[in-house]
């Protein structure tokens, strides 16, 4: 068994970037210290762990993680993650003043609704040492990446937030037809029989698929439509729709900010709207920078 006593703590930060890099040299730079510094840290940790931990690749190129590194490997780093909020806990967190770095998960929706308010509204409400990067979130990884500390906080429908993660309601939204200002089709009111025969456009956040949210209803009512392209960026699609007689079906919020490029028309049948959430791991719950931007992008969603 492992004495904690033979262990230095910057021995499992360095672990960490070793098993996370799977390369000494990688991992070196990584921390900031020689790659002979860092070899010298690997030969003490396999003596520790009584393991190897890290092999030379049969490819010759960097090296590959044993089964007892594979072990350690996410525990290791979550533990190192809260050890790190244990740290800097700090009892309240002043925007203006302090320094840290956020990022959000989120689809393009998410991004242009609420992300673009929250980067408007960031020169007046923090100072430069808030800064914040937005990612790409996606459901299968959302998990395993807030565990990890990747990202602090996830934008997305109840589908997209992890049941055992922290949750907060954003906003409501629902969906609208949408077309090119001077479309062919006329700006009259839409029936389903037309809405099924035109050339849609559809989102597929997961990339690929041609048969969405909207096909689920219609589905329901015994119809389909004519998707005829898919692509995987909300932002993609007003651009396109200008340029094309293609249509499609978009949040209302999202549809709003291109009314100079787009008509926007009501369904022709009863639709499911969808809620936003702010997902977040629970080790979060009390962190006063994340209460601060939780705060922040709430009061932004209501306006």
């Amino acid at each position: 068994m492992v004495d904690l006593r033979d262990i230095d703590l910057n021995l499992l930060v360095s672990l960490d970037a070793l098993l996370a890099e799977s390369n000494v040299t990688r991992a070196a730079e990584r921390l900031h210290l020689t790659q002979p510094a860092v070899s010298t840290q690997l030969a003490r940790l396999r003596q520790i762990f009584g393991d190897p931990l890290l092999l030379p690749a049969e490819t010759g190129r960097g090296m590959t993680r044993t089964a007892r590194a594979l072990e350690l490997m996410a525990p290791l780093h979550a533990a190192l993650k809260n050890l790190e909020v244990v740290v800097r806990h700090q009892s309240a967190f002043d925007p203006l003043t302090d320094t840290r770095r956020f990022v959000i998960a989120a689809h393009d929706n998410a991004t242009v609704v609420l992300g673009m308010r929250l980067m408007e509204c960031l020169p007046t409400s923090a100072g430069p040492g808030v800064r914040v990067a937005f990612v790409i979130g996606d459901q299968p990884t959302a998990a395993s990446r807030l565990e990890s500390g990747e990202i602090d906080l996830l934008l997305g429908s109840d589908r997209m937030i992890p049941p055992s993660m922290k949750a907060r309601k954003l906003y409501d939204d629902h969906f609208v037809f949408v077309q090119r200002k001077g479309h062919p089709r006329g700006t009259a009111p839409l029936d389903l029989d037309i809405y099924c025969t035109l050339d849609h456009v559809l989102v597929s956040t997961s990339g690929g698929s041609f048969h969405g949210f909207m096909d689920e209803h219609l589905d329901e009512l015994g119809r389909k439509r004519h998707v005829a392209l898919s692509v995987q960026h909300f932002t993609l699609v007003p651009e396109l729709l200008s340029k094309t007689n293609y249509v499609s079906t978009l949040p209302s919020r999202f549809a709003a900010r291109y009314v100079d490029q787009l008509d926007l028309f009501t369904l022709p049948f009863d639709a499911r709207g969808f809620t936003l959430y702010a997902g977040w791991h629970p080790r979060n719950q009390a962190d006063p920078a994340l209460v601060w931007l939780r705060e922040t992008l709430a009061e932004l969603a209501a306006r």
